[in-house]
């Protein structure tokens, strides 16, 4: 049975669900999600030589990490001929690219930093989102934007200031909008004595950032919470409940990241609760593991249940998507091209879902039948249209792109150092 035929017997199936496999496809075709470039390099950025701060780690010493942006490009270039898809990449600040001689601190970065970026993006036909880097620098040693000392506090106002120029930036030379997200690293490892101060110098240091001119058609400036981080246990300056009320009274996105949470609460369950009172959402999807954050997305529960309240008509239009985990221990190709499918596996999953006739039977109370087919439809032959919509994309299916993963660590990743 050739894959075709095997696609045409799940076309019937799903059909007699009442869900049309040809339009999931077109759909899936036209999502775009942003692949954070900072998996290939473990966060380490090209501004600085200095560890990772800011309650940021990574773990594991596989060889092969991009010690250039010569590197990563090809790297991000690797991954992106087995994802199916056009997608954007999303940049860290700390991702500036000098020339010979030069260098800005990131108070001063330009858009001329990122030129490299551009023409790399532009060639390829991605967007760029970006984020300004509030951490692994040596102001960043304890406070950025909610700092009480003025002078630091300055600095990294002035680069969040700068960050959204270089949006602009990117918003204007690629013809699409720029995803700018702001989270800070700021907070307390024990019980703080004063609570309130901090975050009326953050919110002070975001009105500072915003009013800085920039079309917001063109730019979009999220805000991220976080319950908790590494040296900063007891007390985060920003917490969920002030990311969103501020972003909510100022016009800006709130953005999500399932991570960022305490393990008992999911994204998925807030996604609708915030789409009813902003028109816009941004995500950063990530899987969390108790209370670490950051690893490789599977095709798992909350990863199919985030993607079936995006998929609801009328949402997927109105949502950011973006991945943002990074993993040293394992093949660093491999865990982009595992990440960025199995989303849009999740996504093709909620796209093949009868979402009309679940709610008509949730509303009608008739939850025994709800159930029945929930659980049957888990069994329907999903995979065949995957590897449908993998050959329309000219990107090896399921049981061949490992492989050429393979070729590249033998052939590029074991001669780096």
């Amino acid at each position: 049975m050739t894959m075709n035929d095997r696609y045409q017997a799940a076309r019937e199936r799903y059909a007699a669900m009442g869900v049309d496999t040809d339009a999931a496809l077109r759909t899936l075709d036209g999502v775009s999600i942003s692949m954070h470039c900072w998996q290939g390099d473990d966060v380490r950025g090209f501004d600085q030589t200095g560890p990772l701060t800011g309650g940021i780690q990574t773990t594991g010493n596989y060889p092969g990490r991009a010690r250039t942006p010569q590197e990563l490009m090809q790297d991000i270039d690797e991954a992106l001929r087995l994802i199916p898809g056009r997608h954007k990449l999303n940049l860290h600040a700390s991702y500036a690219i000098f020339r010979e001689g030069e260098f800005a601190d990131r108070d001063a970065l330009r858009p001329e930093h990122f030129e490299p970026w551009v023409q790399f993006a532009k060639e390829r036909g991605l967007g760029l989102d970006f984020n300004p880097t509030f951490f692994s620098h040596p102001r960043a040693a304890s406070f950025t934007l909610s700092s009480p000392d003025e002078e630091t506090r300055r600095f990294w106002i002035d680069h969040g200031r700068a960050c959204i120029r270089i949006s602009q930036y990117f918003a204007e030379q690629l013809g699409q909008p720029c995803v700018m997200n702001i989270w800070i690293p700021d907070g307390y490892k024990d019980t703080p004595a004063d609570r309130t101060g901090p975050r009326a110098r953050f919110k002070d240091s975001l009105d500072q950032i915003l009013a800085e001119p920039y079309d917001r058609e063109k730019v979009f400036v999220c805000l991220e919470s976080k319950v908790f981080g590494i040296g900063m246990e007891s007390y985060t300056v920003g917490s969920s409940e002030f990311c969103i009320n501020y972003a909510a009274k100022n016009g800006i996105l709130s953005l999500l990241d399932n991570g960022h949470y305490h393990p008992t609460e999911v994204v998925s369950d807030k996604i609708s609760a915030m789409l009813l009172f902003q028109d816009r959402l941004a995500l950063h999807v990530t899987r969390g593991v108790r209370w670490d954050s950051d690893h490789v997305v599977r095709y798992d529960d909350e990863t199919r249940e985030i993607a079936k309240e995006i998929a609801q008509p009328g949402v997927l239009e109105r949502v950011f998507l973006a991945l943002d985990f990074f993993d040293a221990s394992i093949n660093r190709i491999a865990a982009w091209v595992i990440g960025m499918r199995n989303f849009q596996k999740a996504l093709l999953s909620a796209l093949l879902t009868p979402h009309a006739r679940f709610k008509a039977l949730q509303d009608e109370g008739r939850f025994t039948e709800l159930l029945a087919l929930q659980e049957e439809l888990k069994v329907y032959p999903f995979g065949d249209v995957w590897e449908q919509f993998c050959a329309q994309q000219g990107v090896p299916g399921t049981d061949e792109w490992f492989a050429e993963v393979e070729r590249y660590e033998a052939d590029v990743l074991s001669k780096r150092d």
